[in-house]
């Protein structure tokens, strides 16, 4: 009887496609303006995060993967199509009843239009764009840093953000933060040019910076020297050979390759002068994280999905990011001024398999004799 009443309470289906949706080639937002958006470029980068060049390059290399046939039922939603909704709700954060409404496009559509369309934008774009760092690399990622954050050695600056998403059900506290809400970590190795080297996505919002590096791959591999990176060598010449080094803040574990900030407020001017070098180096990953939060405006809500959906669409943001950001930087670098100090080296230690605080000693050495920089004492006053 029961399931009688619910069958008669059943609300009826009215339309097998509602009329707002059939017009979506008439009065969908993507067919009325797309072409529009073309003539004129700095509305276009505004409304798909890239300019038109950009834009081309990436459908044409993911076009194939994202075309469908039309059958004798209904036409398919095109590729280019599909990419600009999907650029449209990283850049926006706007919900899905919200697109529904701008590009006459199914709410049931649109999650599996999203969900796919961002698989295949990681699929293809991550064996480039995030590809495996070898010695080669590594040591232009090094050079990098020599040149733009006076810090030679550096592979990388190393942070965690936490993305803000909703609370799957039956989670308990994983997920929720000490900032008072339900995240997940994104944790990063960024180079000097603002481009992710190595992502690790997922990790629950309760646990800490330093718990998630050392359960995560390149923890691991850093930990059993799996990572290829390259030999060690002097800093200068005669001085002691010296590893290349990830930096980060003091949330994580010192190690002989991972360098932190000496801890304290009233700390001697040598190791004062550490902490502004290597903070200097460091900022990049701050700056990429801003970037992302900047451009993918997603990020400035509570990402509406379950946990592993919220990854996808960090990764592919991540992924995005590098794919923009490596058209845009200048092809040919200017030149640059040299600001080493000429004067010689205090004799510092003559090891070649030093433990992580010795390490730090030595760069802090460095930094205050032929590693100087003119204006540093002036930044730690």
């Amino acid at each position: 009887m029961q399931l009688l009443l619910l069958l008669k309470r059943k609300k009826k289906c009215r339309w097998w496609t509602h009329p707002m949706l059939l017009r979506r080639e008439s009065h969908g937002h993507f067919h009325v303006n797309y072409e529009e958006y073309r003539n004129h470029p700095e509305w276009f980068e505004d409304e798909y995060l890239m300019p038109i060049p950009i834009f081309d390059e990436l459908l044409s290399l993911l076009s194939r993967h994202l075309s469908k046939q039309d059958t004798n039922m209904r036409k398919s939603i095109g590729a280019c199509e599909k990419l600009a909704v999907t650029l449209q709700y990283l850049a926006s954060g706007t919900s899905y009843k919200r697109l529904q409404n701008k590009y006459r496009i199914s709410k049931k559509t649109l999650v599996k239009l999203i969900k796919e369309t961002c698989r295949i934008v990681w699929k293809v774009l991550a064996p480039k764009e995030m590809a495996a760092p070898n010695k080669e690399s590594w040591k232009r990622i090094s050079e990098g840093f020599k040149d733009n954050a006076n810090f030679p050695h550096c592979l990388g600056a190393l942070d965690g953000k936490h993305i803000r998403i909703q609370c799957p059900r039956n989670s308990g506290s994983l997920y929720f933060n000490y900032k008072k809400y339900n995240s997940i970590v994104l944790l990063a190795l960024v180079d000097s040019n603002c481009l992710f080297t190595v992502i690790d996505i997922g990790s629950y919002g309760r646990e800490n910076d330093s718990t998630i590096f050392q359960s995560s791959i390149l923890g691991q591999k850093l930990n059993k020297e799996a990572l290829d990176l390259p030999e060690e060598e002097e800093l200068v010449f005669g001085g002691p050979k010296m590893p290349y080094v990830i930096v980060a803040d003091e949330a994580f574990g010192i190690h002989r390759n991972l360098m932190r900030p000496y801890p304290g407020r009233c700390l001697p001017t040598d190791k004062k002068i550490f902490n502004y070098r290597l903070s200097r180096a460091r900022r990049y990953v701050e700056c990429v994280f801003g970037q992302i939060t900047s451009k993918f405006r997603i990020f400035h809500n509570t990402i509406n999905l379950q946990p592993d959906s919220s990854i996808l669409v960090v990764k592919v943001a991540c992924v995005l990011h590098n794919f923009i950001k490596r058209r845009a930087l200048n092809a040919t670098d200017g030149e640059k001024e040299d600001i080493s100090n000429q004067q010689n080296m205090t004799p510092i230690l003559q090891r070649t398999r030093n433990s992580g605080l010795q390490i730090r000693n030595l760069f802090k050495d460095y930094f205050n004799t032929l590693g100087a920089v003119p204006w540093q004492n002036d930044q730690i006053v």
